[in-house]
């Protein structure tokens, strides 16, 4: 079907010079580019100029059917209603950045007694205190874990704080002082808590001293126990500043480097606040105009900070290339967060080694990027996109459950990174006391085993657990995370599909299906660790199953253990020989009696 093309002249000899916002059209009423402008007809006459256009721009040009202008009655208006309508609408030719989830905060309530700290997300509606942004739910994960640590705060819901009669196991692995049956004074506890807001507003040192003079007090009271737990917080704080210090310098600040090859674009972010490093994310927008780097850069930071999403501004933002109108964007940011906001690039001292090494950052992620379109790293993005995470993921677990009729039942746990499976943190685990077959049993178990380790410390948790199964299975694991007070995880089911076809496969999470594309890069990377959990689990269930075969008939005679067994074996060369042995020649083994002889006899001969 034809379509009338766009009639430019007539359309510009009637365009306002005022500043304002124009909306490019397609053929069916599609919109292809939101852009802004300080004088309407200057800036879009530029589009249908004769020559010196683009080819990418060009190729938008010519899909044009109509144009809509929306007058404002300043720049910086026109900026904040472009953000808006691209935030809205979506266009294929702008930049858009496909986050749409709020960032995550700490969240301190204001209970009487007894507060808990937790992971909160959205508006901040609730009664407390909260503290973040953080930059990923894994940042807020890492910063739980530590206050876990060092100050023993609860963070399980009211009602399972309520209806405890003996501690969890948050308090075993001495993640929290079981508040919820007394173990801790509401005096003692509270302390606790002010020390962890110290901590949580950057003011790590005066915990440290705080911590230095508990500790005194112990020692001179002779409780070396208590002394001695001080201790271990004073090493675990010290480990901590090491990690998140920038070499002891304040700042509050935002830092985005760009890298640009083979026609991608990698922006990478790095946040800064109190001298602490809260995390660091990485983008792909496309550039589909081929916008030069200070027109895009100047594009993205308007998008990510005005686009609609809650954003914390900090006092200065540094960017690795100059910021193309960077006074109108501060002026717009300064005016968001009712202070000045400072856009810098050319910085000195600290700040310039915050960008050099987010220029580094940036590099290799785009080399790891480019490296092979259909790595695992591409495929990563792919599922962040697909499953509307808000980072790329970086680390993926998978569990599956392998037996024969119920017998030697094995679970494997496979780990996938940026470069693939990391098979040093592969693990397996040998089920046990469940019921034959009961593969809910047998997930609920392994799950169990696995996350109350990496709870104590012993790994890393990841981003997304992946599981071989349906709805069943997913509703067990989540039930498994909730009571282990597991956050931050983004749990994932694969169904296979009707004849174990892999195009039919579906995607379960915890909100509904996921519709992946079933034959893009996030289908495959979560068909791949599923393959890889299932190769895994059928090899360590042979191997036990095989092993139990094996097992000699004379393991379990009372009486046998290993070095008579051993002797047996290398008296008569092997087990049948034994089974054709008399009592008597079973007698003149040494070490064996002859009441211990008929014993082994009347085993190896019962029916």
């Amino acid at each position: 079907m034809a379509h009338d093309a766009f009639d430019s002249e007539a359309f510009l000899a009637t365009l306002t010079k005022k500043p304002g916002v124009y909306r490019m059209l397609g053929a069916d009423a599609d919109v292809l580019y939101v852009g802004k402008a300080r004088n309407l007809k200057s800036r879009v006459t530029s589009y249908f100029r004769a020559s010196g256009l683009a080819s990418k721009t060009m190729a938008l040009v010519a899909k044009i059917r109509d144009i809509e202008v929306t007058v404002t009655n300043s720049e910086t208006e026109a900026l904040l209603l472009e953000q808006s309508l691209i935030k809205r609408e979506r266009p294929p030719y702008n930049i858009v950045l496909r986050d749409d989830k709020s960032y995550p905060y700490i969240h301190l309530t204001d209970h009487a007694h007894f507060p808990r700290l937790t992971f909160h997300r959205g508006s901040k509606h609730k009664r407390g205190q909260y503290f973040g942004p953080f930059p990923s739910a894994g940042a807020v994960r890492d910063s739980l874990n530590i206050l876990q640590k060092l100050f023993g705060l609860r963070h399980c819901e009211d009602s399972f704080f309520k209806n405890r009669s003996r501690p969890c196991l948050q308090h075993q692995i001495q993640r929290c002082s079981a508040p919820c049956v007394g173990l801790i004074e509401p005096d003692a506890y509270t302390r606790d808590v002010e020390l962890a807001v110290m901590f949580l507003e950057g003011r790590s040192n005066a915990v440290l001293e705080a911590f230095k003079v508990d500790m005194h007090r112990a020692a001179e009271a002779l409780d070396y126990e208590r002394a001695a737990k001080f201790r271990d917080q004073i090493a675990q704080l010290r480990k901590v500043q090491e990690q998140q210090y920038v070499h002891g310098k304040d700042g509050e600040v935002d830092v985005f480097a760009l890298a640009e090859s083979s026609g991608t674009v990698c922006i990478q972010a790095l946040f800064i606040r109190d001298g602490r490093m809260l995390g660091q994310r990485t983008w792909f927008p496309r550039n589909d105009l081929g916008l030069p780097g200070e027109e895009f850069i100047g594009a993205f930071l308007s998008q990510y900070y005005l686009g609609g999403q809650e954003r914390d501004l900090p006092r200065s933002v540094i960017t690795s290339v100059a910021v193309h109108d960077a006074d109108l964007l501060a002026e717009a940011l300064g005016g968001n967060a009712g202070r000045r906001v400072e856009l810098a690039t050319s910085v000195r001292g600290q700040r310039a080694r915050w960008l050099q090494l987010a220029l580094q950052n940036a590099g290799h992620a785009i080399n790891a990027y480019l490296a092979d379109k259909r790595n695992v790293y591409a495929r990563l993005v792919a599922l962040q996109e697909g499953l509307g995470l808000e980072d790329v993921p970086e680390r993926l677990e998978c569990f599956d459950i392998s037996h024969t009729m119920g017998e030697a039942t094995v679970a494997s746990c496979v780990v996938f990174d940026a470069n693939g499976p990391l098979k040093s943190d592969y693990r397996r685990f040998n089920i046990d006391d469940v019921t034959p077959g009961d593969d809910y049993g047998a997930m609920e178990q392994a799950l169990r085993r696995r996350y109350t380790r990496l709870k104590q410390g012993e790994g890393q948790l990841p981003d997304v657990l992946v599981i071989d199964g349906g709805a069943g299975q997913l509703s067990k694991a989540q039930q498994v995370l909730a009571e282990l007070q597991v956050d931050g995880v983004t749990l994932l089911g694969v169904v296979k599909g009707p004849g174990r076809r892999a195009e039919f496969d579906r995607f379960l999470m915890e909100s509904g299906e996921a519709k992946l594309p079933p034959q893009g890069d996030a289908s495959h990377l979560l068909q791949h660790i599923r393959d890889e959990a299932h190769r895994f689990a059928v090899t360590g269930h042979r191997q036990r199953r095989q092993k139990a075969r094996r097992a000699s008939e004379l393991d379990h005679i009372a009486g046998v253990g290993p070095k008579r067994r051993h002797d047996l074996l290398t008296h008569f060369g092997g087990l049948r020989a034994v089974k054709g042995a008399s009592v008597e020649e079973i007698s003149k083994v040494p070490g064996i009696s002859r009441r211990l002889a008929a014993e082994i006899y009347g085993t190896l001969h019962a029916e």
